[in-house]
């Protein structure tokens, strides 16, 4: 079955070409259970066989990702405070904690996001806190390419390097997302590290 999928997004990607996989990773990173895992890999494997410009999958990898977050920042922004102030204590959501997690992505919005993007089942989530927060768009969208952009190219690369051999891939994006995962831990760690530092040093200095 999942052999099949594969079979079938490889036909949509060279039916519909650059702007298939745009339109994928849009519903890869919104709400949809795409996963981009099935999406980029056999676009980058269509590019080792000269079918595809690899620099060009990358980018439409990431426009679309870009724009899946952007709609999901919408919803967040459009949506986001009414709904979870007229049901968020049903989920133990207080107006209270509501407004502590704002302030929280509202001063680290930038590290939670990159982070974000790069983690599996939290990339397709992470716009919504931003949307909340209001955090500031052009902040968030190249925070979010950033991010999003380092995923893309491991995906595309793997494809383009292993060929359309979606168990393999698995084997060594599973070893990659490990690594990712202890970059991510580090990245964070020197993050808190680095701001409390300066945080010390203004308080010594005032």
């Amino acid at each position: 079955m999942f052999q099949q999928v594969v079979i079938w997004i490889v036909d949509i990607v060279s039916l519909w070409g650059y702007p298939g996989i745009i339109v994928l990773m849009f519903l890869e990173s919104s709400f949809f259970p795409f996963p981009s895992e099935v999406v980029v890999p056999p676009a980058g494997y269509l590019a080792s066989q000269g079918e595809m410009s690899l620099s060009l999958v990358i980018a439409s990898g990431i426009l679309g990702s870009v724009l899946g977050a952007c709609f999901n920042y919408w919803l967040a922004v459009k949506w986001g405070r009414p709904l979870f102030e007229r049901y968020g204590r049903y989920v133990l959501l207080t107006p209270a904690a509501l407004e502590k997690s704002e302030k929280f992505f509202a001063k680290h919005g930038h590290i939670s996001t990159f982070v974000g993007r790069l983690l599996p089942g939290i990339r397709q989530y992470i716009s919504l806190p931003a949307g909340l927060a209001r955090m500031n768009l052009p902040l968030f969208i190249a925070f979010t390419s950033l991010g999003a952009g380092i995923w893309v190219v491991v995906l595309a690369l793997s494809g383009y390097l292993i060929g359309n051999n979606q168990e393999l891939i698995g084997q060594y994006l599973h070893q990659i997302m490990i690594g990712i995962a202890f970059l991510c831990l580090v990245l964070v760690a020197g993050y808190v590290f680095f701001r409390k530092k300066r945080l010390k040093r203004q308080i010594n200095e005032g």
